[in-house]
């Protein structure tokens, strides 16, 4: 394609060469460069893309784009390679991708959900419900990506990179998808990556504390600010009005078209009579012009939350309540309040619960309708925030029967180190805990102390097939594990 084409709607550029130069492809990362690429230099919080801009060309970069501020003579630019000046290349990449493949996301209805908690739950609903009422639909979002029905790559984090996220959509696109659901990170805002996207629904589920830190947002507000942006992209959108923040959102807006639901606060889809086991939910709302009565096997309060969502979608889509409701009898997520099967007929679920509010919502849930102990088996991930750790091992030891404080993803970080951090906050609590590094063995203590009237939560991992060490991934499945425990424990018995 045109380098000019490429470029088209881009504002204050500086240019230098030539602008008909046929692109072959844009890269952010100079290892990815092949011939004829266009190299776009970008500021991470990490590493600075400028500093390899030289390597780019190596690799065949015939064009390079630089962010103003930077002072070319610095690096070694052959004159026969064409370079851009743009004010902010992170929102400079976003328009030029979006160029290179021909706005996909105006070919078919895409659907951002964004909020703190139940992004992905909501999404997978909202997947199954389009699907069943025979709609293409693609979905992208922190477990996978999703084409058709089909899983087409696993993600390493919850919306892509603005370049990949429009080869994605592109893909889409070539497979005929007719409605693309899509989680939205407060970082994918802030960083310019869904910049451009054409919006025809938007999704607040909720807000609390999380991702605070120098590599993500230095304060609450930056973190709201980042994700009300979504906002000012799409006029129609659903909120949570039992959401502090979220009941905000329609005042902020007083032009958009906003649907609201909830359980608690007036709403235009409520929620009532509902009921909670720790194998399903179950609640009546009005979904046309009749209360019905819709379950899902997802247990929780929560899921009420993420189901309602998920109906305020279906409504705009005008989608029949019987296929609302078989969709979300049937909706299940990896890793989101995941009951594992298992031959003792332990009730043992995995859930990505990270955060302190995460962690306390999944506990409190199973402790109001487990008949006998809730035991709670968690970790904090390494080079995140720690002072959440602390707050968590608090949290655990106030609501749990017992806790096992273990490792999650350690990543460059001491792994006793950081359950330390956590045993502080328990140590505050009479919660009865003990502590076990290996996960494996932790996993192994809690299966050994459970009945069937008991509930085991794994929190932190979820949907992750993979412990990380050190930069190194290793295989770490703890829906596998928690069988092969079983079985062991299982022929040890016949013994």
């Amino acid at each position: 394609m045109e380098l000019k084409r490429i470029l088209a709607g881009l504002e204050g550029l500086k240019l230098r060469g030539d602008l008909e130069l046929d692109v072959k492809g844009i890269q952010k990362d100079s290892r990815k460069i092949k011939e004829g690429d266009l190299f776009v230099a970008i500021k991470g919080y990490e590493f600075d893309g400028h500093k390899y801009i030289e390597n780019a060309i190596q690799n065949g970069a015939t064009a390079i784009m630089v962010e103003e501020g930077c002072n070319l003579k610095e690096f070694n630019i052959p004159g026969e390679i064409t370079v851009i000046m743009a004010k902010d290349t992170r929102e400079a990449l976003a328009i030029c991708a979006i160029n290179f493949y021909g706005d996909p996301s105006a070919k078919f209805k895409l659907i951002g959900v964004t909020g703190t908690k139940g992004k992905t739950t909501t999404t997978f609903m909202i997947k199954e419900i389009l699907e069943r009422a025979g709609k293409k639909v693609g979905l992208i979002g922190t477990i996978a990506t999703y084409i058709n029905g089909k899983k087409i790559k696993d993600s390493d984090r919850t919306t892509p990179e603005s370049i990949e996220l429009q080869e994605i959509f592109s893909q889409m696109v070539d497979a005929g998808v007719e409605v693309v659901v899509m989680e939205v990170s407060s970082q994918s805002l802030k960083l310019h990556r869904v910049d451009g996207c054409h919006f025809d629904i938007v999704l607040f589920t909720n807000f609390s504390e999380d991702h605070i830190s120098k590599n993500e947002h230095p304060d609450m507000k930056d973190y709201f600010e980042s994700k009300l942006k979504l906002f000012n992209m799409c006029n129609n959108g659903i909120v949570n009005t039992d959401d502090l923040y979220g009941a905000k959102i329609p005042k902020l807006f007083p032009n958009s078209n906003i649907t609201t639901y909830g359980i608690d606060n007036y709403a235009n889809l409520l929620a009532k009579d509902i009921t909670i086991t720790n194998a399903y939910v179950d609640f009546k709302v009005k979904i046309t012009d009749r209360n019905e009565r819709v379950k899902t096997g997802i247990p929780g309060r929560f899921s009420v939350y993420n189901s309602l969502a998920a109906i305020c979608v279906a409504k705009k889509f005008g989608i029949s309540s019987d296929v609302i409701k078989e969709a979300l009898l049937e909706v299940r997520v990896p890793g989101r309040s995941e009951l594992v099967n298992n031959k003792k007929e332990l009730t043992i679920m995995i859930d990505y619960a990270h955060s302190p509010e995460s962690l306390q919502n999944i506990l409190q849930a199973t402790k109001s309708y487990t008949r006998g102990k809730v035991i709670s088996v968690f970790g904090c991930g390494g080079d995140r925030d720690s002072s959440k750790r602390p707050i968590m091992g608090e949290i655990s030891g106030k609501i749990a029967d017992y806790t096992i404080i273990t490792s999650d993803n350690p990543r460059t970080e001491d792994p006793n180190k950081i359950v330390e951090q956590i045993e502080e906050g328990i140590k505050k609590t009479k919660g009865k805990y003990e502590v076990i590094v290996d996960r494996v063995e932790a996993i192994e203590k809690a299966i050994k102390m459970a009945d069937k009237k008991d509930i085991i939560i794994l929190a932190g991992k979820g949907h992750e097939p993979y412990q990380e060490i050190n930069g190194v991934k290793y295989p770490f499945d703890e829906r596998i594990i928690v069988n092969e425990i079983i079985e062991k424990l299982s022929q040890k018995t016949k013994k």
